[in-house]
Formats: C-alpha cells, structure tokens, sequence
C-alpha cells in the first residue's frame, strides 16, 4: 500500500509539473509574438530535482532535433543552442531545450530594446554601386539589414549589366540579410557624377553608345528624380572613385589625369551633398548623415596608388571637414568618411596591386586578418544610426588598425625582434 501511495504521489507530481511547462510554454510563445528580444537564457521552473529549464523560447524537436516549431513571420532566430537531453520516466517524449533570440518585428512604432542600430523607416541613396562585391554593396546591406529603404545610382556604362544581374538572380547569394531575408533595392538610379547637369556634358560623351538609352543621370537630374519618386532621403552614401591615370607616378602624371581624378574622386562627393542636401530629412532631435569612402594613402606615401589619387583622397578628407560644418550649420547633417583598408574587388584590381596589399596588411596590421566589406558596412550603419548622432567631421579608420603603425614589421630589419605574430 505504501509503495502504491508514493507511486500515485510521484504520478501527480509529474503531471503538476508538465501542467507548468506546459504554461511556461504558453507565457513564452506570447513574449515572443509580442516583439520581444530575450538574450540570455533564465529558469522558468526551478526546484530542488531541477526537472526542467527554461529558455527564451521553447521549441519542439524530435529525436534528432530536427524538427522545429516555427516562429511568427515578424521574428528571426538568430542564433540556436541545443541543450542536452535528458530522461525522465514520468515524462511522454523527451524534449531539447534551445534557446532562441526573437528579433523585434520590423515595425517603426515599436521600438527594439537594448542598443540597437535602429533605420527603420530612413531611406538610403547610395552612389557608386556597380557589383556586389565592393564597399558600397557592403553599406547597402548593413544598411538595409538595420531597416533602412535603398536607392543606390550606379555608373551609366554599368547599369545594363548591374540590372541584368539583379534581375536574374545572380546577386541573390549577395543579397541575403542576418534574417534570411534578400536585401531589396527598391530602385537604381542611372548616375556619373563627375557631371553635375546636363550643360556639363561634352557632346562626345552624350553621343556615346554605352550612355544610349539612359537619361537624367547628372547629379542635379538624379537628385530631381529621387525627390519626385520619394520626396526626400536620410542617409546619403558617396561610395565612388575614378584616377585614369592611377598606375602612373605624381611626377608622370598629366595636368588633365590629376584633375580627373579629383573631379571624380572628391569634388563628386562635394557635389553630391549639395544637390542632395535640400531633399535631406534633418529630423527634429537627431540628424541626417552623410559618408563617403577614404584611404590611407591620404596621409601616408603608398607607391603605386597614383595619378592625383592620393591627393584626391587628401581633398576628401578636408572636405569632410568643411562640409561637416556647413551642412551640420544649415541643415543639421553630419558628415563623415571612413578610411578603410584594402579590399579585393573589382574596382581596387584596377590599381594592379591590391592583392600585395592585402598581404602587406595581413602581415603587419596589429589585427592579422583580411579585412572583410561587410566590417565596413557595419561601421558606415552606425555612423548613420542614432548611436553616432554627436559625431561629425570624423575619419574613422576600418582596417585592422594598419593606420596606426609606423614601419612595417615584416621587414628584415626587424627580423631579431620578438615580435607577437597572430596563431590562429
């Protein structure tokens, strides 16, 4: 009779104890339904036995693990850790413990919790993007993966390829956002901005056959059709370069390949902001943001990057300065540029030697890895969130801290040195 009454006992405890899980899993699909964002796993029934945990979610699994509840449409899991099962003879079916974080719907008046970079409900034009795999693809993406809407204007000769691509998918694997999701450009805009209206087109350039068919594509017609197709921008990206003469030495270099490349690799971006400022949202509390795209050789002898190139990024970083004042004074933008380090895309094979480059960063950089486009991304989306609403007027250096050293360590001069080399 004993062994039966502490049976019946151990039965009802069992079932008071599944009653519980069952209500934990309740309480926790409805937190997650209604937007919230859990972090860290925190016990949802505790006793002495230590029967079952909880985690920011529960989700059904199988033996195998691998069938999944599904969460609403409006959350993604970011990230899933599987615990270790366990076996309990009062318990049906075993189960695996995951935790889960549920991102915040995409929502503008819901505001997500902790630090977040938060654009839902901006608009980003972001001039220079031609493939996905340069820097302004990379800003795309980051910036579309915190919420924002994207325009990008993309150089008139590459503009039938660019779209084709798209439209046929092959920049598909490119596009995939944190959540899964495919990254939307919601429309191209033909551009060359070393042309700030129509008057400035020379007529050889207008009669060219890789401009056929495109119009409107100064910067003041751009700006003109962003502003009828939208109304108006948040963040403007100037994301291009251009030096005809970059392989050559300073001294090689003509009068008419210097200016070029300050036409199209500063004074555009100068432009740009001009033509886009008036259409600008300022916001009430926090501003507009503005970024362009610098490098070392501004500051710092690099042979090889030539023709007016490094001047031109020297004029860039001036400008941000200037402009930062100006547009901040009128019209409460900030103005920034980021120095980032070298990537191998298609534009920097150009220059002819970027993979030495890259090398020359892995080895001498105090980070020794390759710098990847999405760190600069990353940088250029908090530059344009609420989070760097006081900075301004800045250069931010993205490139494994290779600015800030001043030999390179992987001279034979210092070969004797003791010098921490990066093992993994």
């Amino acid at each position: 009779m004993f062994v039966l009454n502490t049976a019946v006992i151990l039965v009802l405890y069992c079932r008071s104890k599944l009653s519980l899980v069952r209500s934990c899993l309740s309480k926790m699909a409805a937190s997650a339904a209604s937007g919230m964002q859990v972090a860290t796993a925190r016990p949802c029934i505790s006793s002495t036995r230590k029967f079952f945990w909880g985690g920011a979610a529960f989700l059904s699994a199988d033996s195998k693990g691998s069938s999944w509840v599904k969460l609403s449409s409006a959350h993604h899991i970011s990230s899933v850790q599987p615990f270790q099962q366990r076996n309990f003879a009062s318990s049906p079916a075993n189960l695996n413990k995951v935790i889960t974080k549920a991102m915040a719907e995409s929502s503008e008046n819901k505001p997500l919790p902790g630090l977040p970079i938060d654009l839902r409900g901006k608009r980003a034009f972001i001039a220079g993007v031609a493939d996905d795999n340069g820097y302004g693809w990379a800003i795309a993406k980051s910036l579309a993966a915190a919420g924002a809407q994207i325009l990008v204007g993309t150089w008139v000769p590459a503009l039938n390829i660019f779209e084709t691509s798209l439209r046929r998918g092959k920049f598909d694997e490119s596009r995939v956002l944190p959540d899964g999701s495919l990254m939307e450009i919601v429309k191209v805009y033909p551009l060359d901005a070393v042309y700030d209206n129509p008057e400035d087109v020379p007529e050889d350039v207008k009669n060219n056959k890789r401009y056929a068919g495109s119009t409107n594509w100064t910067v003041q017609e751009v700006s003109e059709s962003v502003k009828q197709d939208f109304g108006s921008i948040d963040i403007l990206v100037h994301s291009l370069a251009n030096g005809p003469e970059v392989s050559k030495p300073l001294l090689e270099t003509s009068r008419k390949g210097y200016l070029a490349a300050l036409s199209a690799s500063s004074y555009s971006y100068v432009s740009l902001l001009k033509h886009f400022l008036p259409i600008m949202n300022p916001g009430k509390l926090l501003s507009g943001s503005s970024i362009s795209l610098t490098y070392i050789a501004s500051e710092k002898i690099i042979p090889g990057y030539g023709g007016g190139m490094s001047s031109a990024k020297a004029a860039l970083e001036s400008d941000t300065r200037v402009l930062a004042f100006e547009a901040g004074r009128k019209n409460r933008i900030r103005v920034n540029t980021i120095s980032a380090g070298p990537l191998r895309s298609r534009a920097a094979k150009a220059i002819g030697f970027i993979d030495t480059m890259i090398e020359y960063s892995l080895a001498n950089a105090p980070l020794q890895k390759e710098l990847s486009a999405d760190e600069v991304g990353n940088a250029a989306a908090f530059l344009a969130s609420p989070l760097a609403s006081a900075i301004t007027g800045a250069v931010i250096y993205v490139d494994n801290g290779l600015n800030a050293m001043g030999v390179g360590v992987d001279s034979p001069v210092f070969v004797d040195l003791d010098i921490p080399k990066d093992k993994h």
